[in-house]
């Protein structure tokens, strides 16, 4: 094995050029490597060599480009020591709630309190940083713009984070570390096709991201660190639709593949690797699917939930999926977990404070981050 060991290299590679060390490159310090750093439009993107590392100042984290995009080098998360928290926000009881619980995902066991949202609403949508969780819009019984946020590892209520263009419901959202995308819908007369964006550590009203493939409501949505994916939702019907788009960028989505059944209110979960839609109505399913994020293809399937139920929330860590609430013949306050990257029926986890459907779920450890 070639190793080159220095005190200190300078003015080398000044002409653009670069250097080139075959073999093993090798440092015995204590110190440090300073990467090569820059905004996300400096990165150069396709063309760049497989397994380059950058540090990027807009997000502050490491990237390495895998050939054929630039992914977040994963450097901590609260889910690797047991601390990774889901949300589950509002819901429909027979009447609109503001309830938060929350739950260790790495366990089980029952919700428990964490606060209350700004108002009371259902058939909302919700993303989250590993910080911070936000809730937007949803049925008060009227359609609601509102937007609210909470810092996930304390308890408490919910503040306000601004408002969507117009009123939202029916619709779904997923998010990478920084940004958050609310997607589809319902606004009298119409399903919407519209994305909009946050960028989830500031406050203030959503921008215009583009727009789904298709107009529809009641979607389900996931993500790793770079794509977003929405799933299924209704137009006339039900439909099987997967879209995804680029979390950074701005832009219409693109087609994905199709779900494994055509439904719609189902919940999704995701790790960096694997997304996981479950449940939802076609009429009442119990079916899990599964897609690779990275790739572009038809659902598999999973597995199933432990009852068939439409109206469920999800939330995840790297390692679990969990769905929680619903509605079969009645509300349910059942809370399902599955392990991600296997396949398999899901088992139960605890129950939910409040029995409730129509309700959003997210976390502090979930596949964009």
């Amino acid at each position: 094995m070639t190793v080159l060991r220095v005190n200190t290299i300078a003015g080398i590679g000044s002409d653009g050029a670069g250097t080139v060390i075959g073999g093993s490159f090798s440092f015995t310090s204590q110190n440090y490597v300073i990467l090569p750093k820059g905004t996300t439009d400096n990165r150069v993107g396709l063309g760049s060599t497989p397994g380059a590392l950058r540090y990027n100042t807009d997000s502050s984290k490491v990237e390495l480009y895998d050939g054929s995009q630039w992914t977040e080098v994963q450097s901590s998360r609260p889910d690797l020591n047991g601390g990774a928290r889901g949300l589950f926000g509002g819901g429909y009881t027979p009447t609109t709630v503001n309830t938060i619980d929350y739950i260790t995902i790495s366990s089980t066991g029952n919700a428990q309190d964490f606060g209350d949202l700004t108002i009371s609403r259902f058939f909302l949508a919700a993303c989250s940083s590993s910080t911070r969780g936000v809730f937007g819009g949803g049925n008060t019984p009227t359609v609601t713009n509102a937007i609210d946020y909470i810092t996930i590892e304390s308890t408490g209520n919910a503040i306000d984070f601004g408002d969507f263009s117009t009123n939202r419901s029916t619709f779904a959202a997923c998010s990478s570390s920084t940004r958050g995308l609310f997607g589809g819908g319902y606004l009298t007369p119409a399903n919407q096709n519209v994305i909009d964006y946050i960028t989830i550590s500031s406050t203030g009203n959503a921008q215009d991201f583009g727009d789904l493939t298709q107009a529809r409501r009641y979607p389900a949505a996931c993500s790793s660190s770079t794509r977003g994916l929405f799933g299924g939702g209704f137009t006339t019907g039900n439909v099987n639709t997967i879209d995804f788009i680029t979390i950074s960028t701005l832009g219409n989505a693109a087609d994905f593949g199709d779900l494994t059944v055509a439904r719609h209110t189902s919940g999704s979960v995701s790790n960096s690797i694997r997304g996981l839609f479950g449940g939802g109505y076609t009429p009442f399913t119990n079916v899990i699917d599964f897609i690779t994020i990275s790739s572009t293809g038809n659902a598999q399937d999973f597995g199933d939930l432990t009852e068939a139920r439409l109206g469920v929330a999800a939330c995840s860590s790297s390692i679990r999926g969990v769905y929680g609430g619903g509605f079969t013949t009645g509300n349910i306050n059942t809370i399902d977990y599955v392990t991600i990257l296997s396949v398999g029926n899901a088992v139960d986890f605890g129950d939910l404070t409040v029995a409730r459907r129509g309700l959003a779920g997210c976390s502090n450890a979930h596949g964009g981050l």
